[in-house]
């Protein structure tokens, strides 16, 4: 068991709000799109940051915790991208002026950060406590692994979700952005700008994929002061990564496919820890092996997409939804046109 001091707790949370409030500063200081040398250049700055943290954490706690940190980062990076693509859906969908968008991308990541500590507390206190949340976790990721492949070829049906649609049914709406402001007035009385609702369903958004990347962490590492860590870094930077990616993300047309993989993965790792814990002739799927499955799916993944998109230019990548939904015969229509 890693024994973590509380200043040690304090000084990896003060680095991370650091990290995190000199990205927020720089996006509050100038308002603009990002370009591509601007994302490149924050994107390795971030991700850097986190490999000298796992650098050093490793040097200080051992190689065997290093390498969980570092599976568990891998593992967040990798849903990050897939949270990045939802949020490309919901910027499309509701229209986003691109002057908010660094807004809009800040709430995400607060918001991810908050749910996902609130998560991890839980999740680690229900594992002490209960060993069979092993199997509970692992079953979950196995089932959304089926679902995220069943339905990878679809992309989130934002104007359909359930808190959007309880959004619009309680609070009243414009029908247009308003210099970036949340509330308005709007024929004599306050209104909800459509910026509101964007953050509405990002937050969604957020909660979904907590529910998601805790289970799959958990997997990889019981520390949760190294679930804490992965998910920190994984998420610093998003912001940057969303304006490096977004146009690179409809070529990565089997992220879906690669992550419904990494989550059945870890779904079964968990069931055989659980089992693991009632006899011990169950076999352990160890983090070295871990790592490198998770590693070489991503890999496949991406050579795999960029191969799909250069034999056939006109395919998309989609982020995957854990359901069905209605096509409409305009949608069916194209599909068959395709």
């Amino acid at each position: 068991m890693l024994e973590i001091s509380t200043t040690v707790w304090v000084v990896t949370i003060g680095l991370v709000v650091s990290l995190l409030a000199l990205d927020l500063a720089v996006a509050a200081a100038r308002p603009h799109a990002v370009g591509f040398r601007e994302a490149v250049a924050w994107s390795i700055f971030y991700i850097l940051a986190a490999i000298v943290f796992g650098v050093v954490f490793a040097v200080w706690a051992g190689g065997e915790y290093g390498a969980q940190y570092f599976a568990g980062y891998v593992v967040e990076k990798s849903l990050s991208v897939d949270n990045l693509f939802v949020f490309v859906v919901i910027m499309n969908t509701f229209a986003v002026p691109v002057a908010y968008q660094h807004k809009v991308l800040t709430f995400g990541i607060i918001a991810a950060l908050v749910m996902r500590a609130v998560f991890i507390a839980l999740g680690a206190a229900l594992l002490k406590l209960f060993s069979f949340m092993f199997l509970v976790f692992g079953v979950l990721l196995i089932w959304t692994a089926v679902q995220l492949f069943r339905h990878r070829d679809q992309d989130p049906d934002v104007e359909n979700n359930g808190v959007v649609r309880i959004a619009r049914r309680a609070l009243p709406f414009t029908d247009r952005y308003v210099d970036g402001q949340l509330v308005t007035r709007a024929e004599g009385r306050l209104a909800f700008t459509p910026l509101f609702l964007v953050l509405v369903a990002i937050g969604g958004t957020d909660l979904l994929f907590a529910l998601d990347s805790i289970p799959a962490v958990f997997g990889v590492t019981q520390e949760p002061y190294l679930v804490f860590a992965a998910n920190a870094f994984a998420l610093l930077g998003l912001r940057a990564l969303y304006f490096l990616v977004k146009g690179l993300l409809d070529r990565l047309v089997y992220l879906s496919t690669g992550l419904s993989l990494i989550l059945a993965f870890i779904g079964a790792k968990l069931v055989l820890h659980w089992g693991h814990t009632l006899n011990e002739d169950v076999p352990e799927i160890p983090i070295g092996l871990s790592l490198a499955v998770i590693v070489v799916i991503l890999t496949v993944t991406t050579v795999a997409s960029l191969i799909k998109v250069r034999r056939d230019p006109t395919a998309r990548a989609h982020a995957g939804s854990l359901r069905q939904h209605e096509r409409t015969s305009t949608q069916q229509d194209v599909d068959r046109a395709q």
